[in-house]
């Protein structure tokens, strides 16, 4: 008899493992992966200028009849910036700027990120049912320091930030190398003995192009938990650790036994279902979560239902 139950049990798991599913008990979050040549700065933005004001739509202040009327209604104005010190107020309606028609903001953007010769600007402008002209001197953005790149990242296979360095290679010369410059939570460097200012030379024997080349490899070329064997120069001694990229684990998203027994579950939104004999028109037992509501249905009679908080219409009383 223990026999046959055990038989019995040992044919039973595939059809149990059969009917689970499971996915990432983490969502991945998608990545772009940058160029080898990033352009921090447009080459515009060095000739830009500033108005001095920031503007929207100029939408109509109707609840019933909403429409977009011409011109850009000034939303603020900068204390002494060139718009305030040219009069112009909160409210007011630009229609018109050294003649070309502004009916959206962009339009505005586009004539401060190409600025006039001098920098001057004749401004048709709206105020309730008054038009008046006003000039403005546009003052230079400052742009201050040009942005640095400091590393580039990898924020999922590897968790952590790479700098492109050369380095000098025994039997090989100069090549091109990543330099770990930043290890964030959950890395799987440190686990292989890997630290900050070590120097990742290749994967899986292939040599490295740049920083850009490994993090594109690692999230392109590997799936997450894969093994990786990289060469790495560190403390002046060449080693070939093996790594395992990070792995966000398993969970189960869905159990189905026929009509006995059905669960399921998502993270995005975070809910989850379990129902137990569904006889398709009823069920002896149902419940159901979706982030924090709650709902359970016992044969499709008794059902109990929670959540965070329940909107009430309260009404006035009088004595």
């Amino acid at each position: 008899m223990k026999f046959a139950t055990r038989v019995g049990f040992i044919l039973l798991l595939p059809m149990l493992a059969s009917c689970v599913s499971y996915e990432p008990a983490i969502l991945l979050p998608a990545i772009t992966l940058s160029a080898e040549e990033v352009e921090l700065v447009s080459t515009s933005a060095d000739s830009a200028v500033d108005f001095g004001i920031d503007v929207s739509l100029n939408e109509s202040d109707s609840l019933f009849n909403v429409e977009t009327l011409p011109g850009v209604r000034v939303r603020a104005v900068n204390a002494n910036g060139p718009a305030a010190n040219a009069g112009l107020e909160v409210g007011d309606v630009i229609l018109r700027i050294n003649g070309t028609q502004t009916d959206h903001p962009d339009t505005l953007l586009a004539l401060q990120t190409n600025p006039a010769e001098d920098n001057q600007y004749t401004l048709e402008v709206r105020r309730n049912t008054v038009v008046f002209e006003a000039s403005l001197i546009a003052a230079a953005r400052s742009t201050g320091a040009p942005p640095r790149e400091l590393y580039r990242v990898d924020p999922i296979a590897s968790r952590a930030g790479y700098r492109t360095e050369l380095v000098n290679v025994p039997e090989r010369g100069m090549v091109s190398a990543a330099r770990v410059v930043e290890i964030f939570d959950e890395s799987p460097l440190p686990a292989a003995g890997i630290e900050t200012d070590a120097l990742i030379l290749a994967l899986n024997g292939r040599y490295l192009d740049s920083a850009q080349d490994l993090v594109n490899r690692l999230n392109s070329d590997f799936e997450p938990g894969d093994a990786v064997q990289m060469t790495v120069l560190q403390s002046d001694r060449l080693t070939n650790p093996t790594i395992a990229l990070w792995n966000p684990g398993r969970r189960i998203s869905r159990i189905a036994l026929g009509p006995v027994l059905q669960y399921e579950s998502s993270l995005s939104p975070v809910s989850s279902s379990f129902t137990l004999v569904d006889l398709w028109l009823f069920a002896l037992y149902r419940f159901q979560q979706t982030e924090g509501e709650r709902s359970h249905s016992i044969l499709g009679l008794i059902n109990v239902s929670t959540d965070v908080g329940e909107l009430t219409e309260e009404t006035n009383r009088s004595n």
